[in-house]
């Protein structure tokens, strides 16, 4: 194998480790939250009445890292490595960072504004729907093929299936508190908001006459 070969491979490790650090940043976080046990039950979830009237305004971030159980957050890491396995590779650190907070602001708000019934929530998967409705954003965008096309097209059926007939069989019968499907849907429209807005900023500039 010569040196130019040589770089190229190396080249290409340093951009597959540099697509997979917001992933893993977040699996850490993930679990470090769940580490704090029991005592954070009390203070990291989503809880209506404690941040409407009692002003605890971190619950909107803390309690999309915190999960029910182990479980739970099992479940979410799976989807997390799946997300980052397809779609690492679409954007860079700070563009994940940017669908991420966008992901989560969109559950949070939807939940404050919508849900006026939901006094309590945890757990990852409405940001996660985010993360994996921005990278079929960017698929879509950059090479809308068939095969795109399908995976986008299952993802929709998917969301569509939980409204009208609720939590996927297999989901609902493995966790110990009920799917808040809502939170799937707020959390993909902030990350394909945040998508489309990052890739129609990277677009091609238009030739000058």
């Amino acid at each position: 194998m010569n040196l130019g070969r040589l770089s190229q491979l190396l080249q290409l490790a340093q951009l597959g480790a540099r697509a997979w650090r917001a992933p893993l940043v977040l699996a850490l976080a993930l679990v470090a939250v769940q580490l704090l046990g029991a005592q954070a039950r009390d203070i990291l979830p989503y809880d209506r009445a404690a941040i409407l009237t009692g002003g605890e305004y971190a619950r909107l971030v803390t309690a999309h890292f915190f999960h029910h159980d182990l479980a739970h957050l099992a479940w979410n890491l799976v989807g997390l490595a799946l997300v980052a396995a397809l779609f690492a590779r679409e954007f860079d650190f700070r563009g994940w960072i940017v669908i991420l907070v966008a992901s989560t602001v969109a559950v949070d708000l939807g939940f404050l504004v919508f849900e006026p019934q939901l006094a309590w929530y945890v757990g990852f998967s409405g940001v996660l729907h985010g993360l994996m409705a921005a990278g079929l954003c960017a698929w879509l965008w950059r090479t809308p093929d068939a095969i795109t096309a399908l995976v986008a097209g299952l993802f929709a059926l998917k969301l569509g299936w939980e409204h009208l007939a609720g939590p996927l069989p297999f989901t609902a019968s493995t966790l110990a508190i009920p799917v808040i499907h809502e939170a799937h849907t707020y959390g993909a429209i902030g990350g394909t908001a945040a998508a489309l807005w990052m890739l129609w900023r990277q677009r091609p500039a238009a030739p000058s006459l």
